[in-house]
């Protein structure tokens, strides 16, 4: 019997670095689906769109993958009721972090592990974040860097310029993969990762 793999539905760095960093195997096969549409389309809160967009990748890539393991995950910041997702430029960069700025807000994830076999578990994950109070050159000047590019809600926990003032939570669900959770998930399909 061929062993399963592991098969992560994302370009995401950030969660190819947690998943190595945890002692995971895995190949990386971004599911190509119009988000924006799908997001849409949907029409569902903060707390439900996670899942639901992570299902949806889970399911493209499995059909690919037959016999294998398939996480997926997405990640999008909440200021209310408001769902913050990625900018798609510098200008709307900007436009998020002043109205991040000096706000309390949450960013939730969703995870689905799923295979042909009948694995099929998920699970959302919240956390809070407070953000201080960034002048306009401060905003600017982080993004010169580049480092708010493809991150929900334009700013990452791990990035140089922290504007991070506390968090309640998960910090690995802030950088976009609650592994704890993540490897919950995982172990429930015999994925597990290698001993150090």
């Amino acid at each position: 019997m061929i062993p399963r793999r592991l098969i992560l539905a994302s370009a995401s760095p950030r969660r190819q670095s947690l998943l190595r960093e945890a002692g995971y195997q895995f190949l990386v096969c971004p599911a190509d689906l119009d988000e924006d549409r799908l997001t849409a389309e949907a029409r569902l809160s903060p707390d439900d769109l996670p899942s639901y967009l992570a299902r949806a990748k889970a399911r493209a890539v499995s059909a690919q993958f037959p016999g294998d393991v398939v996480l997926a995950a997405d990640t999008v910041v909440a200021l209310g009721d408001q769902i913050i997702g990625k900018a798609a430029a510098a200008a709307d960069a900007r436009r998020i972090l002043s109205m991040l700025s000096g706000t309390r807000h949450r960013v939730i994830t969703g995870i689905v592990v799923v295979s042909d076999s009948g694995v099929d578990s998920s699970e959302t994950v919240s956390s809070a974040v407070e953000m201080r109070l960034l002048s306009p050159g401060q905003i600017d000047s982080y993004i010169s860097t580049g480092q708010w590019q493809g991150k929900a809600g334009a700013y990452g926990l791990q990035d140089s310029h922290s504007f991070v003032e506390k968090i309640e939570g998960c910090a690995t669900n802030i950088v976009g993969l609650p592994i704890t959770t993540a490897g919950r998930l995982l172990g429930k399909a015999g994925i597990y990762p290698e001993k150090k």
